[in-house]
């Protein structure tokens, strides 16, 4: 059949293609689905779109047969700032390049019997990237104190480009079982691969600060895979349904390159999380949605170790250095998130949406320095969406988002090394983006 070459050329596809970085609820992204990115991620207890390996495998006993393939334009503005270093002469600002990112997903859902749904997802979890210009401090600076190299040095006094581009690939297999008519329970065993780079943090690439010289920056990519499971209960109460999903520690395997760098000789495990959600539908034009996630960033000791660890390491605590067993990491904290959704068919072809996401900001003030190179800070997401039915079988949606600009400022840990007490850094992050997809029924 043409329909099921063309399912297997768009699933090759989706895994073929790396998945771009970007920052959302911390480092996740805030939904999966076109559907459910329009309706700000509100779609744990729906049964809106083939991604429930990634969403509540649960909820895909009410979906049909159905694929979807989408690709989002992901376009984040991040700056960083230092002041108040005096003498010491490391103050600097700087934007990040690297402005614009494609962001591809594919999911497909098939009935193998009334009471079993089987399928597959593929999705972008999350990521994060930064890539500034070097140059911002000059050579007679006290960066020349951390690094031997000449100047000028880029915001953490290494030399050219600073930056991270972390990416993470989900693909995620499940089945879905209805027990009762109106109740579901689904399982989806997941495959991970992230990549990693790293660059500009010459300053930390020697014995004093890292438990391995030479694994700390500028090695290119490195990549790890891993595992996990996510599993969901879906139920139905005449126009109230209800969506439970958690998804385990995804355990990851090292990023050796970088060993000297990660806690936990280069370690970066994905985190857990759980998501609860009611959906409402008055009547059958509207559908009001609300659910309530938290994600564990302290699963994982590269994302939530703070960065103050540093200072322990050089007062000898080797544990406690780069790439130590407990050594330094960006001190993101475990956070709630809120989503708010609404849906309203205008009429048969013509469906509308739009969303609210609450993410707490993973980042305290004590732990800005660290996070110049990830400063997954936004807290507020708009979106809006829409559905157009092309026929009885295929339709097109369309997202837009909008995360509001915000900004964590904090002493910076240069101070500890001998910068003035006044020194402070500044991040800021705001996003835009946009996304098309298309969904087919068969």
């Amino acid at each position: 059949m043409k329909i099921t070459r063309l399912v297997r050329a768009l699933a090759l596809a989706g895994l073929a293609v790396p998945p771009a970085a970007f920052a959302t609820d911390g480092y996740f992204s805030h939904a999966y689905g076109l559907k459910s990115l329009g309706m700000g991620g509100a779609t744990v207890a729906v049964a809106a779109e083939p991604f429930g390996g990634a969403v509540n495998p649960a909820a895909m006993t009410s979906l049909g047969n159905a694929w979807q393939a989408g690709l989002q334009v992901f376009m984040p503005r991040r700056e960083a700032e230092r002041t108040g270093s005096g003498m010491a002469g490391i103050d600097g600002a700087v934007s990040s390049d690297s402005l614009t990112f494609a962001i591809p997903e594919f999911g497909i859902n098939y009935m193998a019997r009334p009471d079993l749904a089987i399928g597959l997802s593929v999705v972008g979890n999350g990521g994060m990237n930064t890539d500034f210009e070097g140059g911002q401090v000059p050579a007679m600076s006290a960066c020349a104190a951390f690094n031997p190299a000449p100047g000028p040095y880029n915001m953490l006094c290494g030399n050219g480009r600073l930056g991270v581009d972390l990416s993470q690939l989900l693909v995620a297999p499940y089945a879905a079982w209805k027990l009762a008519p109106s109740h579901s329970v689904g399982i989806a065993p997941t495959l991970a691969y992230q990549r990693f780079r790293a660059q500009g943090l010459q300053a930390f690439d020697n014995p004093m600060l890292s438990t391995s010289m030479g694994n700390v920056t500028n090695n290119g990519y490195a990549s790890a895979t891993g595992y996990g499971v996510r599993l969901g209960y879906h139920g139905t109460f005449d126009r109230v349904s209800v969506g439970v999903a958690w998804a385990s520690k995804m355990s990851m395997g090292e990023l050796d390159d970088y060993r000297g760098l990660f806690a936990e000789q280069g370690g970066f495990d994905i985190p857990s999380n759980v998501t609860v959600g009611l959906a409402w539908r008055p009547d059958d034009k509207w559908l009001l949605a609300v659910d309530w996630s938290r994600i564990k960033y302290s699963d994982s000791k590269a994302v939530s170790n703070p960065s103050a660890l540093l200072l322990h390491c050089a007062g000898g605590d080797a544990s406690a250095c780069m790439g130590g067993s407990n050594g330094p990491g960006f001190g993101w904290k475990d956070i709630d998130v809120w989503k708010f959704g609404f849906e309203y068919a205008v009429d048969p072809k013509l469906t509308l949406r739009a969303g609210y996401n609450r993410g707490e900001n993973p980042v305290d003030a004590a732990d800005v320095t660290f996070n110049i190179l990830a400063p997954g800070v936004v807290k507020d997401h708009y979106t809006v969406g829409a559905t157009w039915k092309l026929d009885a079988q295929a339709e097109i949606t369309l997202y837009g988002l909008y995360a509001a600009e915000n900004t964590v400022t904090g002493t910076s840990l240069f101070v500890p090394f001998g910068a003035p007490p006044t020194t402070t850094e500044t991040i800021k992050l705001k996003e835009y983006t946009v996304g098309i997809g298309y969904t087919s029924r068969f």
